[in-house]
């Protein structure tokens, strides 16, 4: 027997009738979920409007969490980002001295350099707000970040220790900025097109009261790893 294609158009008025109510509203929605893709002009216009050099100039705080496949929480960290603008070839750039503490005690730091990119530039979308190229040290290549309204997406190849090599993973970033100068970020994890995990942060700009952040303040020069 010819297997059929699967496309967006899969589910036919035949079929829909075996189907209970129930049935048939999970399935539309699924389906429809999978007509559509993901991307940041679906925030076009939502507030408060998102834009990475105001948001993370000065001091930002994080907590976030990786979690396997099944959901599992693998490992958490806090992060302390230290955000200075300075001149750079497109204009202003922007620099993130990430230090991160992760629950185990380990200890890893990690610089960004950002630049706005002009909206002539070719990966300037019609929607758009802001289109921004960032590099590291561990990011393979380079970073785009789309903005619009409320919403970030990045996407980039992060090569990451593992055992006594590395391996390089995709990262698809989702921000979205609240009320109260909270951010959320969502990030997909994936290598070779399957599914990794998932990293979960929280960023703010300022701590809550009596939170004791001097752990992870000290210079990660001179702490062991």
């Amino acid at each position: 027997m010819k297997r059929k294609d699967i496309t967006c158009n899969f589910i036919q008025p035949k079929q829909l009738k075996l189907f209970g109510a129930v049935f048939m509203s999970i399935a539309l929605v699924v389906g429809m979920a999978g007509c559509s893709m993901h991307k940041p002009q679906d925030y076009s216009g939502q507030q408060p409007a998102l834009e990475l050099f105001d948001y993370f100039a000065g001091k930002t705080y994080a907590w976030g969490q990786f979690q396997d496949r099944s959901g599992k929480v693998l490992r958490r960290f806090q992060v302390l980002i230290d955000g200075s603008i300075q001149a750079g070839p497109q204009g202003k750039q922007l620099v993130l001295d990430e230090r991160f503490l992760y629950n185990d005690g380990e200890r890893e730091q990690r610089i960004w350099t950002i630049d706005a990119l002009p909206k002539t530039h070719p990966q300037f979308e019609d929607g758009l707000d802001y289109l921004y190229r960032g590099t590291a040290g561990d990011v393979i290549g380079e970073a785009i970040g789309k903005v619009a309204g409320n919403a970030l997406n990045w996407k980039y190849v992060l090569e990451m220790p593992y055992k006594d090599s590395s391996i390089r993973l995709n990262f698809n970033d989702w921000m979205f900025l609240h009320e109260d100068g909270v951010l959320v970020n969502r990030a997909k994890v994936t290598k070779w097109g399957f599914d990794v995990g998932e990293v979960t942060l929280t960023f703010s700009k300022s701590l809550p009261a009596g939170a004791d952040w001097s752990q992870v303040k000290l210079d990660i020069n001179n702490s062991s790893k």
